[in-house]
């Protein structure tokens, strides 16, 4: 995995900046509630009035609360104001929470001595209606009293009743001194819902850049892997392609890299953002109402067993839907590849049951694990609708007994709601992170691939005296994992300038045998040189310089026929791509309305099969290196056309060595050395005449092949 995960690192400053945003993120979106609590409790319910402990305020209404508190608690008040002028103002370095708590259960020990009615405590019955200009004459009454009962049982009270019942009497002194309360609550909640406002502006900012660098990270590093994919594909030698199929490595590089992409942005986006909600969440309700915070574990819980159920049950059915996707590609492939084919042989119908086999496959593994999925949702809104009820009848009760206030339980409810939000979140990335880490695991496969074909540490250079010379000696070759060898104690060399054809029966090793020279394969035993230096010893770039190779099947790629011609020289004169034409008898390209501006389909399925081998012959023929490799490269070319070629051949490339992989013998008649094999062994060595002599396998291919008076001809 570390090959993939590199991939990440020149993102890491990005992917911190983006956790950064995350952490302001939940930050604005943990805060609103409490704003919200905020403008209902405060705002609404208690005039804006935010804290029982006024700012400023009377003389007499300073003596008030100091009389109807114990020594202690009265000293305690004193200590937080100061006289200035006629009037009592807060010190700036004071805890005001504290000063709340005392002026609430000021107006608790009021109502417990029962001075003046027996009222209740608003909140707790009907309103009481409490006049300061009635109670100031009392302040010496209440000085000499004995309040030690009446504070014992106002200290009894929930903090929460007792800063209810103080904000009551803060708003009655600063009625007293003159202040408009309207203008209070109407300020506070406008300023309230301005921070409100600024929080969410703050929150929709920091998700749209963690968003966009979500994105920029995920295509960034999907982009990264691809190239790692491709070129990791590109060094494969034959015998890695033959581990993985065309269709597997496609899907790999394509639906597999996307998986892994859409991972990447989800986890930034959701899988470090859910935590931090959750987390923040829970801290925000253990500070606002911790009496009903064991709903939410409860519901945390049960979505805890809902996933764990999931995981089991879905997961280890998503290595099977990559298999499944792979076999579509390749089925769907070969019947695209193939139409003709099937169409000539009337097999329509059974490729179409073949097709409908893996889409049905496919698709019922597909649909398993979406029903599975897909009751998740339901299981979760379940529980998120459980949790919302739950708290509203036990928040009700809480609300009765005057504990909890109304904006504390509408706050509880949506930090509830954004924990299990963060559970369903964590949910989703089950469906992505599985899913992802299958794909991870197959391109894993494909990085992590031993190279059987490797470049040297210290890589020599080609002797100048043994431009274009080839020589096999005691050449042995197996395919990996095979018992039995293709090839078996090659002997011969090809010199500077000479043709060596190479004949034999189908599987006799014909293919394998040229597949060692640019070093497809490396042989197992023995050595093949090229230039006078060993294959292996010399860089694969500076080998294949030197080569110039034509396969078996014509292959050209998507472009035009000029881009095709000069694949192998990209700056090739307009002369030397003519020339090539010529030589390889490719002038019908010349013909064609576009010229070498024609465009090639895909595969080249707009050219016939001789015209293909004919523009990949002329491709190799404008590299001007030093060996020619023919793969049974004519087959496709009739006899005259054939002639032809051979002849510009001979003209225009004797200094050049050639190697022909042939089927037929008129092919290669005029060739300097033939090499026959039989069963990966060199059962003939020589010319076309000398073969007729003196090796009967070869005789039986030409007289397949010729008449007997050609035959007489040739052996005399």
């Amino acid at each position: 995995m570390k090959k993939i995960f590199k991939n990440l690192k020149p993102y890491t400053a990005v992917i911190l900046i983006a956790i950064s945003l995350l952490f302001v993120q939940a930050f604005a979106d943990l805060r609103l509630p409490k704003y919200m609590s905020n403008i209902v409790n405060v705002g609404i319910q208690q005039s804006g009035i935010d804290h029982a402990s006024p700012k400023e305020m009377s003389v007499n209404a300073h003596d008030l609360i100091v009389s109807l508190l114990p020594e202690i608690q009265s000293n305690e008040f004193k200590q937080g104001y100061e006289m200035s002028g006629d009037a009592y103002r807060l010190k700036s370095d004071v805890d005001r929470d504290a000063l709340d708590i005392l002026v609430g259960e000021s107006v608790w020990t009021l109502l417990s001595l029962d001075t003046k009615s027996g009222a209740q405590m608003p909140g707790m019955g009907e309103n009481v209606e409490i006049k300061l200009s009635e109670l100031y004459p009392l302040i010496p009454v209440f000085e000499a009293i004995d309040k030690t009962e009446a504070y014992k049982i106002a200290s009894q009270q929930e903090d929460n009743i007792k800063l209810q019942s103080g904000v009551v009497l803060g708003k009655l002194i600063m009625e007293d001194q003159g202040v408009e309360i309207d203008k209070v609550q109407t300020s506070y909640i406008l300023s309230t819902g301005g921070i409100m406002l600024l929080m969410t502006l703050l929150s929709a900012t920091a998700a749209i850049s963690v968003s966009y660098v979500s994105s920029k990270i995920g295509t960034g590093f999907s982009r990264r892997l691809r190239h790692d994919i491709f070129a990791k594909v590109s060094s494969f030698s034959q015998a890695e392609f033959n581990q993985f199929s065309t269709s597997s490595l496609l899907i790999r590089t394509s639906n597999d890299v996307t998986q892994v992409q859409q991972m990447i942005i989800m986890a930034i986006r959701i899988f470090f953002y859910a935590p931090i909600m959750a987390v923040g969440g829970m801290i925000m309700i253990g500070r606002s109402a911790n009496n009903m915070t064991w709903i939410i574990i409860v519901a945390c819980f049960a979505i805890f067993l809902i996933l764990v159920v999931v995981y089991f049950v879905a997961v280890p059915k998503f290595k099977i839907i990559q298999k499944y996707v792979d076999r579509l590609s390749l089925v769907f492939k070969e019947n695209l590849s193939g139409v003709m084919v099937i169409r000539a042989f009337g097999n329509k119908k059974f490729e179409s049951n073949r097709f409908d086999e893996a889409n049905t496959d496919s698709a019922n593994i597909s649909r398993f694990v979406n029903r599975v999925m897909s009751t998740m949702m339901p299981s979760m809104m379940f529980i998120m609708n459980a949790t919302m009820l739950a708290i509203v009848y036990f928040g009700a009760k809480e609300i009765s007994n005057g504990v909890l206030q109304i904006g504390d339980m509408m706050a509880f409810i949506q930090y509830s709601m954004q924990i299990i939000m963060s559970f369903l979140m964590i949910s989703m990335m089950f469906i992505f992170i599985p899913r992802a880490m299958v794909s991870l695991n197959r391109i894993n496969e494909v990085l992590t691939t031993e190279v059987s074909i490797v470049e040297p540490l210290n890589p020599e250079k080609m002797l100048a005296s043994q431009s274009g010379v080839v020589e096999f000696k005691n050449v042995s070759f197996k395919y990996s994992g095979a018992d039995a060898y293709v090839l078996k104690d090659l002997n011969f060399k090809i010199n500077k300038g000479e043709t060596t054809a190479i004949i034999g029966s189908t599987g006799s090793g014909k293919s394998s045998l040229i597949n060692l020279i640019p070093r497809f394969y490396d042989v197992s035993e023995g050595s093949v040189s090229v230039g006078g230096v060993d294959v292996r010893n010399m860089s694969q770039h500076d080998l294949r310089e030197t080569i110039a190779y034509v396969p078996q099947k014509g292959l050209l790629l998507s472009g035009t026929a000029e881009e095709n011609i000069r694949y192998g020289v990209e700056n090739a004169s307009e002369s030397d791509v003519l020339k090539a034409l010529e030589i390889s008898q490719s002038q019908f390209v010349l013909s064609k309305e576009d010229g070498l501006k024609m465009k090639v389909a895909q595969g080249g399925t707009n050219f016939s099969g001789g015209q293909k081998q004919r523009l990949s012959i002329a491709r190799a023929i404008i590299k001007d290196a030093s060996v020619f490799i023919f793969d049974d490269s004519f087959s496709a070319l009739d006899f005259a056309t054939d002639q032809k070629l051979r002849k510009a051949m001979s003209e225009n490339l004797g200094d050049a060595t050639l190697i022909i992989v042939a089927q037929r013998v008129n092919t290669i008649i005029d060739a300097d050395q033939i090499l026959v094999l039989d069963q990966g062994e060199i059962v003939g060595k020589g010319t076309h005449v000398e073969l007729l002599k003196n090796c009967e396998a070869y005789y039986e291919i030409a007289s397949s092949q010729m008449s007997k008076e050609e035959l007489e001809h040739g052996q005399r």
